[in-house]
């Protein structure tokens, strides 16, 4: 997928809502575990009721590897259903993956090659041979962590390192990479005065964007701050949508919360 395929999508859908797929079979409705794939029968029905609400779906890859081979194999079913049943939605491997050069090609292999994602989550704390395999693939991203919403952000993130914060170093640098055109960033909502300062360096990038919602974040503010004129904002939501009921009518109640994102984001791109 293109970005411009991406804008379409937000364009035609009126919405840059991206739905977290974080199964947590201690929290799935408890008649799913009757079933041979609970986990992708909860994911089946979650993308069948939101497809068209959103223009994007992130699994968290931790959820799956919990669960060991079966885990994957959810895994795998959800991401060929998702590109057989609707190509036109943007898929993001929530990996936080970034290790030395080959083993990075490894992890681009297994994500964007072998599962098929367009996007995977990276970090970027070894630097451009940690990040650049990941970057080698046409029409595929990768999504590096620059601000991010957890508390421990403050830890390393806001430091002053050489006259400027970490985080604008860290993003400034990854621009001159190989590829950097590829790259994404993940920023939190609950840092929503950070964008501004963010869209300097990356005017154009699209911005993956956690933690509206239960963690505090105003989608508002982060429009207001983060938005350019192609919209280059993805907003997360996980847990406030996938279980917003945990009995049989969960696939209903959970459009109906997606419903509510983006009827706000149709108000938001109608007053761009």
């Amino acid at each position: 997928m293109t970005t411009q395929q991406l804008v379409q999508q937000i364009q035609q859908k009126k919405s840059f809502l991206c739905i977290g797929l974080d199964v947590d079979l201690t929290k799935i409705p408890q008649h799913l575990l009757e079933l041979e794939d609970p986990i992708f029968e909860f994911n089946k029905a979650i993308i069948d009721a939101t497809h068209d609400l959103c223009v994007s779906y992130k699994p968290n890859m931790a959820f799956y590897e919990a669960y060991g081979l079966k885990g994957w194999q959810s895994l795998q079913k959800t991401i060929n259903y998702l590109n057989e049943k609707h190509p036109e939605i943007f898929t993001i491997a929530d990996a936080k993956r970034g290790d030395i050069g080959n083993t990075s090609a490894m992890y681009a292999k297994a994500f964007l090659e072998d599962l098929n994602f367009d996007s995977i989550t990276v970090a970027p704390y070894m630097g451009k041979d940690s990040v650049e395999p990941f970057l080698a693939f046409e029409n595929k991203f990768a999504i590096m962590l620059a601000l991010t919403s957890n508390e421990g952000a403050f830890d390393f993130q806001t430091k002053n390192a050489d006259g400027e914060e970490l985080f604008k170093t860290v993003i400034k640098t990854s621009k001159t990479w190989k590829n950097s055109q590829n790259l994404m960033y993940v920023v939190g909502a609950t840092k929503a005065e950070y964008f501004a300062e963010i869209r300097k360096t990356v005017p154009n990038s699209f911005l993956l964007v956690p933690g509206v919602g239960a963690q505090g974040g105003s989608l508002y503010d982060v429009c207001s701050y983060g938005m350019n004129d192609e919209v280059g904002l993805l907003i997360n939501s996980s847990r406030g949508i996938i279980y917003a009921s945990n009995g049989k009518d969960f696939a209903e109640k959970a459009r109906e919360e997606a419903l509510k994102i983006q009827q706000e984001m149709e108000v938001i791109l109608a007053n761009k």
